[in-house]
């Protein structure tokens, strides 16, 4: 069996040469990496949020459980990068800022790509991306994503009216009320339906973490910048805290108020 050297397997020349500085600036190393970092823990949340969402599919909920629990921890890691990010102050970012163009996080396709999976549907930031990346998220607005995947399952088992189902993949899923009391048949007897239960509270530990990386991200931009618009013109602290506020599953949280 032939061996293949740890760098090699990790391509780690290619991959420690993509950091490619536009300033002399110190901290603008830090800016690139934990940017390049973050793309990296998003192409692994969206391979496992994929992996759960067939499984569910597949009424194969174990399965799924350790793909959605992984993505929450990965969350908690991108959490503690805003941490490292906010050492940055404002004045060394205004030493390279007015260097980097039109370049911007709204242009990120793989955030646009797990906030779809997740039942956020924005399409005004598509634009943003090009062609290609707009037909890759254009497929993904169209089919339906990892929360309608859980109704779907509800339904087979006997618990939601196929009635709930029918709506656009395109637009964002809002609250239901014939969701709502299903929830409430499964959080009012765990024990008959606990795999459907703890399937539930997967989803709310994902949405935590995914909220509270939402909230370290506006609370370090505005940290950093303040309330000025973002790189390339972008919106800024408005859209953030907006995006903070987004609630993807919202039955499962309705139900805590009805229990």
């Amino acid at each position: 069996m032939s061996e293949t050297p740890y760098a090699e397997y990790l391509a780690l020349d290619e991959l420690l040469s993509q950091q490619h500085p536009v300033s002399e600036e110190h901290d603008e190393m830090l800016f690139i990496v934990i940017h390049q970092a973050t793309e990296l823990w998003m192409k692994v949340v969206l391979h496992e949020l994929g992996y759960a969402q067939r499984q569910i599919a597949g009424d194969d909920l174990g399965p799924a459980f350790k793909a959605l629990a992984r993505v929450a921890r990965i969350q908690h890691v991108l959490i503690e990068s805003w941490q490292v990010l906010a050492t940055m102050t404002p004045v060394d970012y205004l030493e390279f800022r007015h260097l980097l163009g039109s370049a911007s996080g709204f242009q990120s396709e793989q955030y646009r790509a797990i906030e779809f999976v997740l039942g956020r549907r924005p399409v005004g930031y598509l634009n943003q991306l090009d062609e290609p990346g707009r037909e890759r998220l254009e497929r993904i607005r169209r089919a339906p994503g990892l929360y309608d995947e859980t109704l779907r399952l509800l339904a087979r088992r006997g618990l939601l009216d196929d009635r709930w189902l029918e709506r656009d993949w395109t637009e964002q899923h809002e609250l239901t009320e014939g969701v709502v009391e299903t929830w409430l048949t499964v959080y009012r007897d765990t024990a008959e339906f606990w795999d459907l239960y703890e399937l539930a509270e997967k989803l709310v530990d994902l949405e935590h973490a995914f909220s509270r990386w939402r909230y370290e991200h506006f609370r370090t931009v505005h940290r950093i910048i303040g309330g000025k618009r973002g790189t390339g013109g972008t919106e800024g602290l408005g859209y953030l805290r907006r995006a903070v506020d987004f609630v993807f599953f919202p039955e499962l949280w309705e139900v805590r108020s009805r229990l």
